[in-house]
């Protein structure tokens, strides 16, 4: 059922997270320090009975030159270098198998599929762990390392995509000028952020996006992966103004604000997972050249396999 703000009144929620005054010195200073070290780039060829698609293992550095894990496809004897997408998964989820997710590349693209680090266990696999520890934390990963905007977990993870952009833009195989991100759920919040942090893609999709306006979808949802914060203050109950300045620096309201690539959103009005006014409250603060689709019978799912058409439609007239 609906259980958000009327969709005419989304149109027009802004959101209520707070943009810190230091927000863009804090990436900048971030990303600075990974960056000083090589990307160290690793394609190997992965043996597979498919004849229409290539399939490389590819690992790079991401944060602080810790190694990431991607698939790279690519169609079979495609002249380069080819236009490609950047793909983040969902919460929980991994690469999966090389033999998945073969859409991007069977239609044209460089389909690049960056590994989330120390998920991959819940719905897919994954194959990159995260060596960096935490205080005590929720199960799960939205209260790792809360305690503060340097060691949150979606620090390292943020950092990871940004440079998976730039793993993906440095290969021959690939027009580094014609790169999109794409992703739902967490996967769709990766991408915000990236089209935050990046200033020249090509277009970016985030759909259903998750972590977007924390203050409000931690208050109007009990569905996790929000609700892990809202168990985790119920009993760190003097902690609640640090985690809550912490979520500043990691919400797609706050990167949205700094995007300058054409966005192409999705929410579901029934969404009680990623709310569809935290949804908006991204849109709506998104800076650049933006078109949002409204499911309204459908929940976190979203549009699904039409998500992945719209997108295939758009990169394909871009």
């Amino acid at each position: 059922m609906f259980t958000d703000i009327a969709e005419s009144e989304l149109r027009d929620y802004a959101g209520s997270q707070v943009d810190p005054d230091d927000f863009d010195e804090f990436w900048a200073d971030t990303l600075s320090e990974s960056r000083a070290l090589p990307l160290d780039v690793v394609v190997e060829p992965v043996a597979s009975p498919l004849s229409t698609v290539d399939v490389f293992d590819v690992t790079f550095f991401g944060y602080r030159g810790q190694p990431v894990k991607a698939w790279l496809r690519l169609p079979a004897a495609a002249e380069a270098p080819l236009p490609a997408l950047v793909q983040f998964v969902g919460y929980g989820g991994g690469r999966g198998h090389a033999l998945e997710n073969l859409l991007w590349a069977s239609a044209g693209f460089a389909h690049f599929q960056m590994d989330t680090r120390g998920q991959g266990s819940s719905w897919s696999s994954g194959d990159t762990p995260d060596p960096e520890g935490s205080a005590p934390a929720f199960p799960g990963f939205m209260t790792r390392g809360i305690e503060s905007r340097e060691t949150y977990y979606y620090r390292r993870v943020i950092v990871d995509a940004v440079r998976a952009v730039e793993a993906a833009r440095s290969l021959p195989a690939i027009d580094a000028s014609r790169v999109s991100v794409l992703g739902f759920s967490q996967g769709g919040g990766l991408a915000l952020a990236v089209a935050g942090l990046i200033p020249d893609l090509r277009a970016a999709f985030p759909f259903v996006p998750f972590l977007c306006d924390f203050p409000r979808a931690t208050t109007i949802t009990d569905n996790d992966p929000y609700h892990e914060i809202v168990r985790y203050l119920a009993i760190h109950r003097g902690k609640t103004a640090a985690a809550l300045e912490t979520l500043q620096y990691f919400d797609g309201v706050n990167f949205a604000k700094r995007a300058s690539s054409p966005g192409y959103f999705s929410t579901a009005l029934m969404d009680p997972t990623c709310p569809p006014s935290t949804v908006f409250a991204a849109y709506n603060s998104y800076a650049a050249a933006k078109e949002i689709t409204v499911w309204p019978y459908n929940a976190h799912e979203g549009g699904a396999l039409q998500d992945e058409l719209k997108a295939l439609e758009v990169l394909l007239e871009r």
